[in-house]
């Protein structure tokens, strides 16, 4: 029998008349919970990010998986690169794990991929009280422009060693943080870390910093 239990929910949207559909996972007296924030054309059932969750769940995590964007909004491809409307979202996930008994009292990490980690870090950034570490998975930190330096949770991204391209954009993000940081490249990854144990190895990497960060509620 699983010691799990999970939950449907809807999260409204600040200043519209719309819901985010989500999942929120996890054991009983979790250490933190992670609300996860997808990369462009994906959703709450990417099977990289549920995998990601399944493992944290076992490190004692809960964690948030939702969609950004509504179903017509994601069909507008503007929407999908929107990384200010992106973070906006992830605010609102934020307002509605406050507002939830079951989570008011929890630290809360982000987990972001791809251009998720550029809107998880532009929440974190908009919300410093609210968010005790990040994690970014494959990401392009560097779309969150000017709001980098206003980081201030404990950031760690973790890129593929065959991501090229990415890697230097990594790395140019990482010098922009004014906050605690590291930067963890994977050998042998792509982008999408769909090699033998690479996705073990992000798991490793992010359970390590979330359960070294989400010690306590952040301050209000």
């Amino acid at each position: 029998m699983s010691i799990f239990t999970s939950r449907k929910i809807e999260i409204p949207v600040s200043g519209a008349s719309i819901s985010l559909a989500g999942d929120l996972t996890g054991p009983p007296a979790p250490n933190g919970l992670i609300i996860f924030a997808h990369g462009s054309g994906s959703s709450r059932f990417s099977p990289r990010n549920r995998f990601v969750a399944s493992e944290l769940h076992r490190h004692g995590f809960a964690t948030l998986l939702f969609d950004l964007l509504t179903e017509n909004e994601a069909a507008d491809r503007k929407n999908v690169f929107d990384i200010s409307l992106l973070a906006d979202r992830v605010g609102d996930a934020l307002e509605w794990v406050r507002s939830d008994a079951a989570s008011a009292d929890l630290a809360i990490g982000l987990f972001g991929a791809s251009t998720g980690a550029a809107a998880a870090l532009v929440a974190a950034a908009r919300f410093p009280e609210g968010v005790a570490a990040v994690v970014s998975r494959g990401g392009r930190p560097d779309l969150a422009g000017a709001a980098l330096k206003d980081v201030a949770a404990p950031t760690i991204l973790i890129i593929g060693g065959r991501d090229h391209g990415v890697i230097e954009l990594n790395e140019a993000a990482c010098a922009e943080l004014g906050c605690e940081k590291r930067l963890e490249i994977v050998p042998g990854a792509t982008h999408l870390f769909e090699e033998p144990g690479t996705m073990e190895a992000v798991v490793d990497l992010a359970a390590g910093w979330f359960a070294q960060y989400l010690r306590s509620k952040p301050e209000q």
